[in-house]
């Protein structure tokens, strides 16, 4: 009895703790995550690289350059750092050309706006590469810092043939080989002999399928509303049969979405999609709390699984990948967020089982869904007013 008690008193004083933590300010330091997008037109007169990052990154690695320290960047702050900025990009996104590195000339420098985050685009311009040459890009952003999860995703061409890859973790080298390439009758442009790519055989540098199943992977852990929601769904005590159900439901869905998305048959405002994520959570966790009785909860969840694989869809969109290539990135990153999803459920669910075992289990089920409303309207607030 007195282990109930206790029980029950800890939980509410760690609901306000939470909430109290949650309304302090938030320092500026290095973001969990963070994403930038490299596209390479290879030519034989110069080649073109475009790298676009996010603003805060930029904030962080750049010492002062948020001069009135709003967490964006004006084109007065970036026209006064222009200098400092293109000595840090050139320093640790470096081009080699057949193992020599190429020097860069910076064109321009242009503010854009993806899913309601800032970012800063920079054109760069290198010398050309023939067939039978080497290109090697390595990428030295946040390479040292473990609390950044960093991802570049890299598209290149050459005469109409495309590659892609994603760097991250310790893979931060890719390399292409340039090949002779021919027009046949039709007009279509086709390399001979080879595919073009060439990932060097350092350990960690992957093939492109496995880069976006690491993408889908690393999006999926990094996801913590993804992951609270489907938390919440498992909290109270089910059938074996309706976990099954809720995380089939869940795949779907979100799979569906996700294709959609990135194929632009489907769009919807990011604030929109990020609002509904945060009102999927607390929805679920006030059900956790006020209902009876919990079931057939898989249609619950396929509805609200539709708009998480909106979220998801959202860093592979912005590769713009040709659609005879963009299927199987698209099933690599899915295959990724599923092997990931699975794992969790698979350790988390027998946990769950043993907890719902106790005498205090739905103390546990009431104070942990509290928990996730603070959470949930937490970041519903967040992103609807900041």
């Amino acid at each position: 009895m007195k282990k109930h008690i206790l029980q029950s008193r800890f939980f509410p004083l760690m609901c306000i703790l939470l909430l109290v933590a949650l309304s302090l300010p938030k320092p500026v330091e290095a973001h969990a995550y963070s994403a930038s997008y490299t596209s390479i037109d290879i030519q034989e007169s110069q080649t073109e690289l475009t790298f676009t990052i996010d603003s805060l990154s930029l904030i962080e690695l750049v010492e002062d350059i948020d001069t009135n320290e709003d967490e964006q960047l004006s084109q007065d702050e970036l026209k006064e750092e222009e200098h400092h900025l293109e000595e840090l990009i050139s320093e640790m996104l470096v081009i080699d050309k057949n193992n020599g590195q190429l020097a860069s000339t910076l064109e321009s420098t242009e503010i854009e706006e993806i899913d309601r985050k800032e970012f800063i685009r920079f054109h760069f311009v290198y010398d050309g590469f023939a067939p039978g040459d080497t290109l090697t890009l390595m990428d030295g952003f946040f390479i040292d810092d473990s609390a950044t999860n960093y991802v570049n995703l890299v598209s290149s061409s050459y005469l109409g043939e495309a590659s892609e890859t994603v760097l991250q973790g310790n893979d931060r080298t890719w390399s292409r080989l340039i090949t002779e390439v021919q027009v046949d009758q039709g007009g279509e442009v086709a390399e001979e002999g080879s595919t073009g790519e060439q990932h060097k055989s350092t350990p960690g540098n992957s093939s492109s399928w496995m880069a976006f199943f690491k993408l889908g992977a690393l999006h999926i852990l990094t996801g913590y509303d993804h992951l609270l929601f489907l938390f919440a769904l498992l909290l109270r005590k089910q059938t074996l049969k309706q976990y099954i159900a809720i995380v089939t439901a869940f795949t779907v869905a979100h799979s569906i979405t996700i294709s959609l998305s990135v194929l632009d048959i489907i769009s919807l405002p990011s604030l929109f999609v990020e609002a509904m994520i945060a009102l999927s959570i607390i929805y679920v966790a006030l059900e956790n709390i006020f209902r009876k009785e919990v079931k057939n909860r898989w249609g619950l969840t396929f509805a609200f699984g539709l708009i998480h694989g909106l979220g998801f869809a959202s860093i592979l969109k912005e590769m713009n990948l040709e659609s005879n290539r963009l299927v199987m990135a698209l099933f690599n990153f899915n295959i990724g967020i599923e092997f990931v999803q699975i794992l969790l459920v698979l350790a988390v669910v027998p946990l769950l089982r043993y907890l719902q075992k106790l005498t205090y289990a739905r103390s546990i089920v009431k104070y942990g869904s509290l928990v996730i409303v603070v959470m949930g309207s937490y970041w519903l607030i967040e992103r609807l007013l900041f």
